[in-house]
């Protein structure tokens, strides 16, 4: 199975989003380059952000988000962002009513059961899961690998925390992965078992 990484922009004091669940200058590296990131034409990074970060992206197989994520983006009118294949959804509620069935969106009741599926449909592809509260509840039930990190040159002084609510200790390996990009800092790190 492929493994399961924790990802997210966040900011220098460990937020992914402030109070009003806006990510404020958090994306702005996504869009001050020069070198295509995608298809769209609208995500441009520096040539360094690209040659780390597109084939990570071409490794995705799956992504696990939250309700609160989903409902934000508007599930991302029915299309996994990214180009990436599917998204499971951890909620205890039911798809919307005008959900289309057809869509290649899974809502699960429960992180175990989101990483589960997931991995099913990912088969060695990467399973990335979002940061914020499930990510940190994933991490929280042993079940991420890595953490990958986009660290962005802001203090937001409060806000969504890219680790949601967990309040244990969680030992991570030394970063094998530093790369300065053009207003981010690259990072990724192993979860020690």
């Amino acid at each position: 199975m492929g493994e399961v990484v924790m990802y997210g922009s966040v900011s220098v004091d460990g937020f992914v989003a402030d109070e009003n669940d806006r990510p404020g200058p958090l994306f702005e590296w996504l869009t001050g380059g020069d070198v295509p990131l995608d298809e769209s034409g609208e995500i441009k990074v520096s040539q360094t952000s690209y040659d780390y970060t597109r084939p990570y992206w071409d490794r995705i197989g799956v992504t696990i988000a939250g309700r609160h994520v989903f409902d934000m983006t508007d599930g991302w009118g029915g299309e996994p962002p990214g180009g990436i294949a599917h998204v499971v959804v951890v909620t205890h509620r039911p798809p919307p009513e005008d959900w289309d069935p057809e869509a290649p969106f899974h809502f699960v009741d429960g992180v175990e059961a989101a990483v589960a599926r997931a991995q099913e449909l990912a088969g060695d592809r990467i399973v990335e899961v979002a940061a914020g509260d499930v990510g940190g509840q994933v991490l929280a039930a042993g079940l991420v690998d890595e953490v990958r990190m986009d660290v962005v040159p802001v203090v937001f002084g409060s806000g969504k925390r890219y680790f949601g609510s967990v309040d244990a200790q969680h030992l991570l390996e030394d970063p094998d992965v530093v790369i300065q990009g053009d207003r981010v800092l690259h990072l990724r790190f192993q979860v020690r078992r």
